[in-house]
């Protein structure tokens, strides 16, 4: 029996791009990994990555923050992306880039006025999708029959297909539609990959005895290749797993073919493969057992062979050596260290090379190590790294006297404290458990000593970042960059392998006594270059945004006769200067405080005291807004001493007010003087 694997069979370039997206966002990801539906529709791909701890959820109440949201390679509605904006949690787009060109093209003609037709599945998660970006006004037809009962309408009709349906089914659509509605715009949305997986499911199923279709039970394009198999072969299955195959009797057919949804795993297809080649093999009794013998792989203790890993436990991982019986890498013998875990690492499917303990465990099984066959293998890959200055990746595993251990391949290397890094480390037990690229500077197999540096490798990728840099910088050219450290005169920052300073003044637009008020070690900023000396290796950077600049601001905000309540935040001989807000003041020249004359402000005023003052001029090019106290509630010197005196007599009547007005001020001044020299002790004497 032949067995003949179609050339499209397995992931289609979305589905690949989705999961990959999710694998990759697992090696940094900080957060818990939630799904938006199942990625992509196959339920062994979906509980594989709920094993490494990826969630899938149907509703955003399920999500708990903190959390990275993944969109499903199906897509989702404009309304899912705005909630997830709502409540902040950080999205990752898996789209499939063919669905987000619909969810684009919809968009646009319902905003120009066009009534949106999707042809396809009303249920399928990619079409409730598509119609989300419409307001989820879209008509859904899944054939030529569900036209009938559409309205027919004058506007304008826009149509567009689900990128799994049916060739011949969209063609029936476009055109049944076009003799339906006078305006009528169609787009063939339909996965070019798709097209060409109906089409040799097509051909595949005309030549073939039995036909197979591998998909997960809900997939809607393994569906369509299973609708279009069985067109041509009556004897077409469709299996999720190996164990959903029927039994077939093999000596009765000729050629089987093997064809599989766009959301199939390559393990899953390999398996079912190799699970057909098994029985076919087995019911070949004539030649089955000199096949068999001639197929095995000959082994003995000792060996480095290669093997390809069937699946992955919590405690051993299950290997296939192309021998009678399967081997198994105990937990403690598969190089997992303590910053990875075997799903991390190990993957079904994956090819590894595997030392042979023994070759009956006990219970049938080969007793394999991925340690020791990493360990031997591991000193001709660190001697050929010397020898090349090739990096060589490692775990830090412990401190000693003088610098650190890095675990490779269970081989260690010593990393002196100085070679950690490029700077002085004052605590090198933040290095545990963290993966370090080095550089080996000495190599002796004979004496088992290795040594590693990180620091000649540190400091190359930075000359290599900072040539880089100053060969394309430019004044106003913006960088992301790192606060490296805080002086009283301003913040330094890496821009790439080059450090600039923040001075004090351009980090904020208002005044601040030192640079940790706005910044601190370690933070993520972007700076503007002000200026630059390559020969002096200067770089002048700028961290306040002209945006935020409050005089910028103030048109908008204030005009002439405004009145405002500000903050008395300097005293000068000519007048104060009120904050109106943060790096904004404005100047109330010593006239304008009182209707009185005052010798100095700080006779009526102190700093810190709130006041209500008009804005009487303004001159923002200059930076300039000039206000008064007097014009909204001056401050009196000479009425507070007369409140003063009258407190002090017990008379409600102000003896100014029978005083011709001509000399009030006369007199004022007078009684102020007089005032002035009375103590206490000649009062008291009056009084008596």
């Amino acid at each position: 029996m032949e067995i003949k694997l179609a050339k499209t069979a397995g992931f289609c370039y979305g589905v690949n791009n989705a999961i990959k997206t999710v694998l990759d966002l697992r090696e940094w990801a900080d957060k818990k990994i939630y799904t938006f539906g199942p990625i992509i529709h196959n339920p062994s791909m979906v509980n594989h990555l709920s094993e490494l701890g990826v969630v899938s959820v149907s509703n955003i109440d399920e999500i708990q923050p903190p959390a990275y949201i993944v969109i499903r390679a199906h897509g989702v509605g404009k309304d899912v992306y705005d909630e997830i904006e709502k409540r902040g949690f950080t999205l990752i787009d898996a789209t499939c880039p063919f669905v987000k060109k619909i969810h684009k093209l919809v968009n646009e003609k319902y905003k120009e006025g066009y009534v949106i037709i999707i042809a396809g599945d009303s249920e399928h998660p990619e079409v409730k999708g598509i119609s989300g970006w419409c307001d989820n006004r879209a008509i859904v037809v899944n054939n030529v029959d569900e036209l009938a009962s559409l309205p027919i309408v004058d506007k304008k009709v826009f149509a567009c297909a689900q990128t799994t349906l049916s060739y011949e089914n969209w063609l029936s659509i476009a055109e049944a539609l076009k003799g339906r509605f006078k305006h009528v715009e169609t787009h063939n949305t339909i996965c070019s990959a798709t097209i060409e997986r109906q089409k040799e499911a097509e051909d595949l199923s005309k030549e073939v005895d039995v036909m197979i279709v591998i998909g997960g039970k809900e997939s809607s394009n393994t569906r369509k290749l299973f609708e279009i198999c069985k067109k041509n072969c009556e004897r077409t299955y469709k299996v999720e797993t190996p164990g959903e195959l029927p039994m077939l009797n093999t000596k009765e057919i000729n050629k089987v073919g093997v064809i599989a949804g766009a959301s199939t795993p390559d393990w899953i297809i390999k398996e079912v493969v190799s699970k057909m080649d098994s029985i076919n093999r087995t019911q070949n009794e004539e030649n089955f057992g000199e096949i068999f013998e001639d197929s095995m792989v000959a082994l003995k203790t000792g060996d480095i062979v290669k093997g390809k890993i069937i699946s992955v436990g919590e405690n051993e991982i299950f290997v296939d050596l192309g021998y009678k019986s399967d081997g198994i890498i105990p937990l403690e013998e598969s190089s997992v260290d303590e910053v990875n875990k075997p799903h991390d690492i190990y993957k079904p499917g994956m090819e590894i090379e595997v030392f042979v303990e023994k070759l009956n465990d006990g219970e049938g099984n080969v007793l394999l190590s991925k340690k020791k066959a990493d360990y031997i293998k591991g000193w001709d890959i660190l001697e050929n790294a010397h020898k090349t200055g090739q990096p060589v990746e490692a775990v830090v595993s412990e401190v000693v006297n003088g610098g650190v251990i890095a675990l490779t391949r269970g081989i260690r290397i010593f990393v002196p404290a100085s070679q950690v890094s490029d700077k002085y480390v004052k605590d090198l037990g933040n290095y545990l458990k963290q993966k370090i690229n080095v550089r080996i500077t000495e190599f002796n197999k004979n004496k088992n000593k290795i040594i590693g540096s990180q620091r000649i490798l540190l400091e190359e990728e930075k000359e290599r970042l900072a040539n880089e840099l100053w060969n394309s910088i430019e004044v106003g050219k913006k960088y992301e960059g790192k606060v490296t450290s805080l002086a009283k005169f301003g913040a330094f920052v890496d821009i790439g392998g080059v450090e600039g300073l923040v001075h004090i003044s351009e980090l904020s637009w208002h005044k601040i006594k030192h640079p940790s008020e706005v910044l601190s070690v370690g933070e993520e900023v972007e700076v503007t270059v002000l200026e630059f000396d390559r020969e002096k290796e200067k770089i002048s950077l700028g961290y306040k945004k002209p945006e935020d600049n409050p005089w910028n601001k103030a048109a908008s905000k204030y005009e002439v006769g405004d009145v405002i309540e500000g903050k008395v935040v300097r005293l000068v001989p000519f007048g104060c200067f009120l904050e109106i807000e943060k790096g904004l003041d404005g100047l109330v020249h010593i006239s304008q405080i009182s209707n009185k004359r005052i010798a100095k402000p700080d006779d009526v005023l102190k700093v810190g005291q709130k006041v209500g003052a008009k804005i009487i001029e303004m001159d923002l090019e200059n930076k300039k807004i000039a206000l008064s106290i007097r014009e909204v509630n001056p401050i009196d010197p000479v009425e507070e001493i007369v409140e003063e005196k009258e407190a002090v007599n017990g008379n409600e009547t102000d003896p100014a007010e029978e005083i011709p007005t001509e000399h009030k001020e006369e007199l004022s001044v007078t009684l102020g003087d007089v005032l002035g020299k009375i103590d206490i002790t000649d009062k008291e004497d009056s009084a008596g």
